[in-house]
């Protein structure tokens, strides 16, 4: 086979991550070929079996450093940037991963002719208190200032086998007397299934999603804090009493377990502050078929998966009949 008759090339950014390795089977059971981008890739040799031989390469690159960037998407047709953090640790910053890396891909994607698919967020809002969701949008802006072809792609909370919400709430209750609502259990979400934003990221390196377009991904229902923490112990099976703790107060207990060393806080500060705002797909994003079902996609249904991966957190895991909750 020729150079020119091998199949695309797509550099997957954070391939490793909780999203970025659905995404890479996505791709790979298309066929494209897929050189995935991480910090280390001495860490992400469980990416190999997803595809074929030789099917996916692994490269080391650090979206701090341009020059690790720019070797990472050489010969790329299609890049997608999954990289993203929850909470800032040492020198990943928000600033630096989220806003700096993005606009560093983004240059790369455009000084080799490569089309870009990037991941934000539902809350990305350049005038959010929160520091998250304002190095989410500046993201986006410097993204399309770069290239005005690329497709963003807001999810919602995602949930799937390594997610970060539903697998702590779940292990939490395990151990915990209660499990805290945080500003009474209020804030909505629309979880979205991973492998659903999986599937659009790979429509989009097919051709399939409109150029230029941020598309809001949220899955078929929407659901307020308290009932997703229902749903997790009901499927879980176990009881817990769940305490509202006021923002203010959860704020203050995160900003101080954030400055205990070498202990990853059970909440931040900053997404304290996120959960004073809805996270879910807006009005307008519906009416303009911006959503997964506006790409021809049918949002899963949480309670379809979560039971697939939370099983682990029942009183006697698998074996846990249906009789009375522990």
């Amino acid at each position: 086979m020729t150079l020119s008759n091998l199949p695309p090339l797509v550099t997957v950014f954070g391939g490793s991550g909780f999203i970025g390795r659905h995404v890479v089977r996505a791709l790979a059971k298309r066929g494209y070929r897929i050189r995935v981008a991480v910090r280390r890739p001495d860490l992400a040799g469980f990416l190999q079996p997803l595809g074929n031989l030789g099917q996916i390469s692994i490269v080391q690159a650090n979206v701090r450093y341009r020059n690790s960037v720019d070797r990472a998407v050489e010969g790329a047709q299609h890049v997608v940037n999954c990289v993203g953090i929850l909470a800032p640790s040492g020198r990943n910053t928000f600033e630096a991963v989220q806003e700096f890396g993005s606009k560093a891909i983004a240059e790369a994607a455009r000084g080799v002719g490569a089309s870009l698919t990037h991941i934000s967020a539902l809350g990305a809002d350049a005038n959010s208190a929160s520091a998250y969701a304002r190095t989410k949008a500046r993201a986006e802006a410097a993204i399309l200032s770069i290239r005005p072809d690329a497709i963003i792609l807001r999810p919602s909370i995602v949930f799937g086998p390594e997610d970060e919400f539903f697998n702590k709430f779940a292990d939490m209750s395990r151990t915990a007397p209660f499990l805290p609502l945080i500003g009474g259990g209020k804030t909505k979400f629309q979880p979205v299934y991973v492998e659903d934003i999986a599937e659009a990221v790979a429509r989009s390196v097919d051709g399939k999603l409109k150029a230029g377009t941020t598309y809001e991904l949220g899955g078929p229902e929407v659901l307020s804090f308290r009932e997703c923490l229902e749903t997790t112990l009901s499927v879980i099976n176990r009881k817990k009493s769940l305490v509202s703790i006021p923002f203010g107060l959860a704020s203050l207990i995160g900003s101080v377990a954030s400055l205990v060393p070498l202990i990853k806080p059970p909440i931040t500060a900053d997404q304290v502050t996120l959960l004073k705002s809805d996270n879910v797909v807006s009005k307008q994003a519906e009416a303009e078929g911006r959503t997964l079902k506006g790409i021809g996609l049918l949002p899963t249904l949480l309670v379809s998966v979560l039971p697939s991966y939370l099983v682990r957190y029942r009183p006697q895991g698998q074996f846990t009949g249906s009789g009375k909750a522990a």
